[in-house]
């Protein structure tokens, strides 16, 4: 696909992203790619496999899963941050996509305090496993600002690679992380989205990083990606202390088994990988 068409897929997602409660219509959306309302739709819908109200719905609704498990703001208010008015609509749209409803998907247990008291020792527990990881070239794209906002370099990422034809060159996706939320604040935090790359050059317009491999704990973590700050809870409040292990001197990274466009969020499989000497 050329550059120009590539250059709008890109605008157009990050205008979603940008501009979760804004008119995000058929007809805005084309105006965003400077395309007939026609040809947009089958443009956007080819290249990335989803409609665009489909594309909104989701983006939207990610946004406020993430919002009911890190803040303790009304749902109400949460509903109307991402285009929902009416919040009966947002409570239906919301359960079809969860599989609760967004009081119960708070009340579930999902919620974690931005600082949590590290004294009690009460976490989640998660599956753990030890195993030698080989090493990894990535490539994607780099991300600053809140970790919760990073699906807007994967659907970048994503997007590019239908346009380039990279998929048959990729292995697993993944993202790293490099500072602790709980110290950094959200809008220093840096991050990488990406996927394991086969190719060879480096392509244009997309960072490279490499994972060096070695000892690695794995923690499987189901569920929405909203609540997976818990599971980082639990990995360094639970786990760690007890198993004599030592951490290296690397980030963690998130390797992703299965595609949120493809499974129910409470069906997605992240494994956490923390580095270990």
């Amino acid at each position: 696909m050329s550059a120009p068409y590539e250059k709008r897929i890109l605008r157009v997602l990050d205008y979603i992203h940008d501009n979760p409660a804004g008119d995000l219509s058929l007809d805005q959306l084309a105006d965003v790619a400077a395309m007939s309302r026609f040809h947009w739709h089958r443009v956007f819908h080819a290249v990335t496999g989803e409609t665009c109200a489909q594309a909104v719905r989701r983006i939207r609704l990610h946004r406020a899963a993430s919002a009911l498990v890190m803040t303790e703001d009304a749902v109400a208010r949460i509903s109307r941050s991402v285009g929902y008015a009416n919040q009966g609509s947002f409570n239906r749209a919301f359960t079809e996509a969860y599989g609760a409803s967004p009081a119960a998907f708070r009340k579930a247990g999902c919620h974690v305090p931005s600082r949590p008291d590290f004294k009690t020792g009460v976490y989640p527990m998660y599956p753990v496993t030890l195993r030698q990881e080989p090493a990894r070239r990535l490539i994607g794209l780099a991300h600053s600002g809140d970790y919760h906002l990073i699906g807007k370099k994967f659907e970048a990422f994503g997007a590019l690679c239908e346009t380039r034809n990279l998929w048959p060159h990729l292995g697993a996706m993944a993202a790293i992380y490099y500072d602790d939320p709980d110290s950094v604040p959200a809008a220093d935090l840096r991050s990488y989205a990406g996927s394991e790359f086969f190719g060879a050059e480096t392509p244009e317009g997309m960072e490279e990083r490499h994972l060096a491999g070695g000892k690695v704990a794995v923690l499987t973590y189901k569920g929405p990606y909203a609540g997976i700050s818990a599971a980082y809870h639990s990995l360094f409040g639970n786990w760690l202390p007890g198993s004599g292990e030592e951490p290296a001197e690397a980030p963690c990274y998130e390797l992703y088994l299965n595609n949120p466009r493809e499974v129910a969020p409470e069906e997605l499989l992240t494994e956490i990988c923390l580095p270990l000497k």
